[in-house]
């Protein structure tokens, strides 16, 4: 029996993939597509993604394909610097188009040992106390113990399940087509420039080897966003919005998106989980979307591969929705907030004058900066230290980075006090007291991907935290470096 399938082999489960693996779980990833698209749909890593590369050793791998860069106008294209003093490492976004997110991750995966059939749609499934089984189009039918849609929006996983989406459909549609042009780049920057002084949802940017990305509004709501929009409409909306059509030919991508805002009532059910679309959908403002899912896959990873390996705590496996619901439904506000602010109608565009004077607030302009790039996070533990559920970010230890120490997937005991121990928990937990000045505080234990499970001092009550997270005592051993 395979120990777990992944239905959809975009970022998400690829990411979802390569975590299971560094725990030894045996994965197999579906994909109905024969292969990867080419389509540069999502193009940037928001610092919580960067940090996750981080973490797991990939970040230089992302790097040499990406460009860096620190922008204000991340939350609705509102005016403001970049802030200065972001509590990251790597306080940038980092320009990567999708195809090579997947490709990167789908190498990342595979070289752990993670198995991909692309051409396999999952079409039905069945579950029980012992498994779930799987059914695909043609006919062939797979056991595994959990299962996990990361399938997309339309997530047929979701529909099979019986899960319920609910939120708002579609109120405005917007046309995206990657074309070459005929009009110079001085002349569209300087149309593009003028047409967005009343109209935010228009866009041509350059993207390099004569190819541009128009994003351009629709005239309407199309019944079906599966069908791409022809040339000429792209031309049409083009002219309407700027007089011109810049002499758009040769279309690499036509495609049709809409501000549909839904979230998966359940992340869970019994063996089956959601991420990823598959567990929410909304507007690509501020670019959120695939960071999303690359998060739910980290927090999910170790959890799940616990359960698998019969070690999990009770309960861990459903902290994966109590923790990552709240986050998704926070996301929809902020994407539902900027659609508004970018909205031409007189009442929107008031408040939007409003929010810009305050974004040159520093503290609003790296509060907004902070929930959009993923840094805000905090998981509810109760109630405790500034740190207890946040992420922390990396740190110079005496002997290397914090987030070279967490490759494996572990969790970690930072000791500055040298007297702390995790024994029997050493094969799940490192211990390190070779930690960093900067940490404010005696000893923090991190989960798997990072965020604080406890801060103190005490080995008593460090004792009450251990089995929280990871599951019982094993073997009296204590892997202390320094």
């Amino acid at each position: 029996m395979i120990d777990v399938i992944v239905a959809g082999a975009g970022p998400t489960g690829l990411m979802l993939a390569g975590e299971l693996r560094l725990h030894g779980v045996r994965v197999l990833v579906l994909d109905k597509e024969t292969e990867p698209s080419e389509a540069p749909r999502a193009r940037g890593l928001h610092i919580r993604s960067i940090e996750i590369l981080d973490q797991r050793g990939l970040l230089d791998r992302f790097l040499a394909h990406g460009r860096r860069f620190t922008a204000g106008g991340y939350f609705a294209g509102l005016s403001g610097s970049w802030p200065s003093d972001l509590d990251s490492a790597h306080a940038y976004v980092l320009a990567v188009p999708q195809p090579v997110t997947e490709r990167l991750l789908t190498e990342h995966a595979t070289a752990l040992g993670a198995e991909i059939r692309r051409g396999h749609e999952v079409v039905g499934l069945e579950q029980d106390d012992h498994g779930v089984s799987v059914a695909l189009a043609d006919g062939t039918r797979l056991r595994s113990r959990y299962l996990v849609g990361c399938d997309g929006g339309r997530s047929t996983v979701r529909t099979l399940l019986g899960v319920g989406f609910p939120g708002e459909p579609s109120k405005v549609e917007t046309l995206l087509a990657d074309v070459e042009l005929t009009a110079d780049r001085e002349t569209v920057a300087a149309v593009v420039a003028e047409v967005r002084k009343t109209q935010l949802l228009f866009g041509v940017i350059p993207e390099g080897d004569g190819l541009y990305r128009v994003v351009v509004p629709a005239d309407g709501v199309a019944e079906d966003r599966t069908t791409p929009p022809t040339l000429d409409e792209v031309r049409r909306r083009l002219r309407a919005f700027a007089g011109t059509d810049f002499g758009a030919h040769s279309p690499r991508r036509l495609a049709r998106f809409g501000d549909a805002t839904r979230l998966a009532e359940r992340y869970r059910v019994g063996r089956v989980l959601l991420a990823g679309d598959a567990a929410h959908v909304h507007p690509p403002a501020g670019g959120q979307g695939l960071n999303l899912g690359l998060q739910d896959a980290f927090n999910l990873g170790w959890k799940l591969a616990a359960q698998v390996a019969g070690r999990a705590p009770d309960g861990l496996l459903d902290t994966y929705h109590t923790e990552r619901h709240p986050v998704a439904a926070d996301v929809l506000t902020t994407t539902r907030a900027q659609m508004e602010l970018m909205s031409t109608e007189p009442g929107p565009r008031a408040l939007r004058r409003l929010m810009a004077e305050l974004a040159e607030y520093e503290n609003v302009n790296r509060h907004l900066i902070e929930k959009i790039t993923g840094i805000a996070v905090r998981y509810d533990f109760g109630a405790g230290h500034a740190l207890l559920g946040r992420r922390l970010r990396d740190l110079t230890l005496g002997h290397g980075r914090l987030y070279a120490r967490m490759r494996h997937g572990r969790g970690l005991l930072l000791d500055r006090t040298g007297g702390l121990s995790v024994t029997g928990w050493a094969d799940r937990v490192d211990h390190v007291t070779d930690t960093a000045e900067e940490l404010d505080a005696p000893a923090v234990l991190l989960r798997p991907d990072g965020h604080v499970a406890w801060v103190g001092d005490s080995r008593r009550d460090l004792l009450q935290h251990l089995p929280r997270w990871f599951g019982a005592p094993g073997p009296a051993t204590d892997a202390c470096t320094g």
